[in-house]
């Protein structure tokens, strides 16, 4: 007797998301060898596995890769690092302050992976330089960059997910998500201030040193920064103005990421401009590509089984059909789960599921708190642990080739009772905006 094709997707999507959080093979791998396997076994045809894959979604992680790579050869971020602590008058507590506001502000406009691997380099030498550790420093960076992007549809991947799967634009969620980021902040600065920046301190000569640093000193090309500011302000504007004319984010960011190369190759020879192609091709993270190709494959698998419409059927009926309680269970789940596996995963195998319930709540409209709910849940629960969205490993790693390693259990104990006051105050504000 053969098996169930819901069975046999749901066995291939446990054992994904196990091997995924052992981390013992490489994420692309996995799910590339999970959606190959799905084929192989006739669970969906080929045609079918590509159709499953968003390539709005692909587009738009592609193009804002290749603004940003070109983008930080100008040396914008160091100049932004060194300006933040040249501001807090060179005072440690001061400058973590700082640079979790540019940490923030920065992964909303562009993403937190990136932002942090620009900005981490800094902090560390910044740090070295006061004679303080750069632990607070660092777990405050993962927080606002896990912040900051919750923020906008580009800020963090699981919005680019919602954003591009749901059909939901930037201005929604900059103006349904960017008042409860604010506030969301605050209160983690607040916190990690009280926690360890009213203790920080520096001596009179370790704080001239840093005053000595020079910000326009680590502009290295003024025109390209001309050049790549311009074109972000663009590709922005077009996130913003460009959805009423049926123009989707991956092609104003492809465009953005097009022009940017051209006026970064303009005036050099065809072997020199091969050799810069190259060179941002090969910045891209095609690990993170290839991941979410063979993820949308495999969700797209489950989801043609009817295992997630039956999820959703079950989840509906443990939240007696109301909306208010399916969102705070949405909102909480998201968070606590997405603290414990990666958060993209998880999120590509909830958008579907929560489609399913759009004919208890009257259409695709009243849907709209559960995307919010799930956003961020998402979003601030990956602050919850080391595995919980990619920023915080990628901030791990640089940590640890540094000599400055963030260990599993001690960043818990700080980061999960953090989270959950986020958790809390977005609770608070979903209820009071969205569920009267």
């Amino acid at each position: 007797m053969e098996p169930h094709p819901m069975w046999t997707a749901t066995a291939v999507l446990v054992v994904t998301y196990a091997v995924i959080m052992s981390e013992k093979v490489n994420r692309a791998v996995v799910a590339l060898l999970s959606a190959t396997l799905l084929v192989l076994l006739g669970i969906m045809t080929q045609e079918a596995a590509v159709r499953g894959v968003d390539f709005n979604t692909i587009g738009l992680l592609v193009g804002m890769m290749v603004i940003v790579a070109i983008t930080k050869r100008c040396g914008v971020f160091q100049f932004l690092a060194i300006w933040a602590a040249r501001k807090a008058k060179a005072h440690p507590a001061g400058i973590m302050f700082m640079l979790q506001i540019i940490t923030a502000v920065v992964s909303a406009l562009l993403d937190n992976v990136t932002t942090v691997l620009l900005v981490v380099p800094v902090t560390m030498v910044i740090t070295e330089e006061l004679g303080v550790s750069p632990y607070p420093y660092l777990v405050s960076q993962i927080f606002a960059s896990n912040i900051g992007g919750t923020a906008t549809l580009i800020g963090d991947p699981p919005n680019i997910l919602i954003g591009s799967l749901v059909g939901l634009t930037f201005n929604q969620f900059l103006v349904n998500l960017g008042p409860v980021v604010v506030v969301v902040l605050a209160a983690s600065c607040l916190l990690f201030h009280v926690l360890w920046g009213r203790r920080l301190t520096a001596t009179p000569r370790a704080r001239a040193r840093i005053m000595r640093f020079d910000a326009a000193g680590a502009i290295s090309d003024r025109r390209l920064l001309a050049q790549s500011l311009s074109v972000i302000a663009l590709v922005i504007a077009g996130f913003v103005f460009a959805h009423p004319f049926g123009i989707q984010p991956a092609t104003t960011a492809l465009f953005g990421a097009a022009v940017l190369m051209l006026l970064y190759c303009f005036g050099h020879s065809a072997e020199e401009q091969s050799e810069r192609v190259q060179s941002i091709f090969n910045e891209v993270e095609w690990i993170t590509i290839f991941f979410f190709v063979g993820l949308f494959i495999v969700v797209g698998g489950v989801e043609q089984t009817g295992l997630l419409k039956l999820a959703a059927e079950r989840m509906v009926e443990a939240t007696g059909g109301d909306l208010a309680t399916t969102a705070i269970a949405i909102l909480w789940s998201s968070a606590v789960l997405s603290a414990v596996i990666d958060n993209i995963p998880f999120v590509a195998t909830m958008i579907p599921l929560i489609h399913n319930m759009a004919p208890t709540f009257g259409g695709p409209e009243g849907l709209l708190p559960l995307w919010w709910a799930l956003s961020l849940g998402a979003c601030l629960g990956g602050n919850g642990t080391l595995v919980g969205a990619s920023a915080n490993l990628t901030v791990a790693g640089l940590a640890e080739r540094a000599g400055h390693p963030i260990r599993f259990l001690p960043y818990m104990k700080v980061a999960f009772p953090a989270m959950l006051v986020s958790i809390v105050i977005a609770n608070v504000y979903l209820v009071l905006r969205y569920l009267p």
